[in-house]
């Protein structure tokens, strides 16, 4: 039996967006008395409520994962009486990049509602953030549910689970059965809690029949994943991927070699597993990096990041969307896109000149592409498609494209192969201006309604009014797609599902539209240099 009752309660916000350390600017609203209990599978906490919106952070869904239960597969945390508070972000799992705490104990979830214990049975949208399959945290800012909750009557749950090597260290080749599922315990921890919304959401007013999951760079990577998980079946019915589809994850064989290297790194043999379970955090954490840095992967995948979960052949038994769409999440529909310049978030750090002539472009896209590629040949299909635009700017298409845009329109092409549910396709376009135009990670600001909360260098000031009305209209696009598996809604242009014939995207914009297989020349080029079928 679920229990409400009324408490006061007080809470702090959380900071962070792909794992980067804050940047002044607006602070959002503390959360405010009354807050409320709730009796979940494990015991009892208490929220808080701000502008209407019940707010419960740092819940727990598994137990510590640090000793013996580190490369272990979750487990279910222990009851508790009494009421535990949960207003504040639970901890974040190991990473490089700042966070407000960092531990192996890092299994919790956030939950927004717009009501408690009342039958709502609303949607119930599951965040998997950013940060490759390496860092991150559900606890930014810019994840805040409050808008959205308030807009469209949803439930916003947003977790933290385990990255890097304590999310996917493959060692089930070096130490036994023991170590079957280590390859992608960071996984399981996302099926773990997404049990748990199954287990518990209905007390926080949410539909655990309408589940969508739905992430951003690396999250969409976790989307992608999923999708061919079969432990992951029946717990969530909508996904959306943000800039993160993937086709394949890692081979057993590439992983088993770079364990082998992180155990010698720390002065242990490949067989000793369990004595890797008792290595300090931090020690294990930079003998991994180590390791990475000097890795070499006899199997090249272009758009592969450090830490992507293990093909073992249980928990992930095939490719996600390679050579084909997975056949366990057929009826799942599945909102796909990318930002138009993603690249630009990272063109400071690479030192492009905004200068770039002919010769260096070329320079450098033969340095990105395969030694069998021809690169002036890509640069043409390019050249073709943004006649007007400058050798910078089509450095930064093509590398937004190879593989980011061209993996999103593949990912929905196999997709709706398969013969299930529908796909949907967008590009993200709004500019910001200068020379960032639309980067990655842009568009979470608007899916969450909140253009208005920043953080880092992506968004420095206050939402526009321009901003403002994009916003409200894309996420209410991502609301109408989780309450209804169609992302259709009466202040965009109809919205088409995507076809291999037709290949219709939505490009977000001041003025949103409807395109028909945009940029087909670049794109035909690339899926040859892909080598996509």
């Amino acid at each position: 039996m679920h229990r409400v009752s009324g408490l006061a309660a007080a809470g702090v916000a959380g900071r962070l967006l792909h794992g980067l350390p804050p940047l002044s600017g607006p602070v959002l609203a503390q959360e405010t008395s009354p807050g409320a209990v709730i009796e979940t599978t494990a015991g009892r906490v208490r929220g808080a409520t701000r502008a209407g919106i019940h707010i419960f952070k740092g819940v727990r869904y598994g137990a510590s994962t640090a000793g013996r239960n580190r490369f272990m597969p979750p487990v279910a945390p222990a009851p508790w009486s009494g009421v535990r508070d949960a207003l504040e972000y639970g901890a974040s799992a190991p990473q490089s990049r700042a966070h407000p705490a960092k531990s192996e104990d890092c299994l919790f979830l956030n939950v927004w509602t717009p009501g408690l214990g009342d039958g709502g049975r609303r949607p119930v949208m599951v965040w998997l953030h950013g940060g490759g399959f390496s860092a991150g945290s559900g606890s930014s800012r810019t994840y805040d549910g409050v808008n959205m909750c308030t807009a469209g009557d949803v439930v916003l749950v947003t977790i933290n689970h385990r990255l890097n090597i304590f999310g996917s260290a493959y060692l089930a080749q070096l130490g036994g059965s023991d170590f079957a599922a280590s390859g992608c315990t960071g996984m399981l921890d996302i099926i773990a809690s997404l049990e748990w919304v199954r287990d518990n959401i209905e007390a926080f007013g949410g539909d655990p029949n309408t589940v969508t999951i739905f992430g951003e760079s690396g999250g969409g990577r976790k989307v992608s994943t999923l999708l061919a998980m079969p432990g992951a079946t029946g717990l969530f019915h909508r996904a959306i991927i943000q800039s993160g589809a993937i086709l394949r994850v890692r081979n057993p064989r590439d992983a088993t070699r770079e364990a082998e290297l992180v155990l010698a790194k720390v002065g242990l043999r490949s067989n000793q597993g369990h004595e890797l379970q008792m290595v300090p955090t931090d020690t294990l954490f930079e003998a991994a990096l180590e390791a990475a840095g000097g890795f070499e992967p006899e199997e090249r995948v272009v758009g592969m990041t450090g830490n992507t979960p293990v093909l073992d052949g249980d928990a992930i038994p095939v490719h996600p969307f390679d050579p084909t769409a997975p056949a366990v999440s057929a009826d799942v529909p599945v909102l796909v896109g990318y930002n138009r310049t993603e690249e630009t978030l990272w063109w400071q750090n690479r030192e492009m000149p905004l200068d770039m002539q002919e010769g260096e472009l070329l320079e450098r896209i033969a340095a990105l592409l395969r030694i069998d590629v021809d690169a002036t040949r890509v640069i043409e299909a390019y050249r073709d498609a943004y006649p007007d635009a400058r050798p910078w700017d089509h450095y930064i298409l093509i590398c937004t494209d190879y593989p980011r845009g061209i993996y999103a329109r593949e990912l929905a092409t196999r997709k709706t192969a398969l013969g299930g549910a529908a796909a949907w396709l967008y590009r993200f376009d709004w500019d910001l201006g200068g020379e960032m135009h639309t980067p990655h990670a842009l568009e979470i600001r608007f899916v969450f309604d909140n253009v208005d909360h920043f953080e880092t260098r992506l968004f420095d000031r206050p939402g526009s009014a321009d901003s403002r009305a994009l916003a409200a209209k894309m996420s209410a696009a991502w609301m109408a797609f989780a309450r209804t598996g169609n992302p259709d809604t009466p202040d965009l242009p109809h919205w088409p599902v995507y076809s291999a014939d037709s290949r219709d995207a939505m490009l977000f914009n001041s003025e949103s539209r409807i395109v028909r297989d945009h940029d087909r020349g670049a794109r035909l080029v690339m899926e040859e240099v892909l080598k996509l079928d």
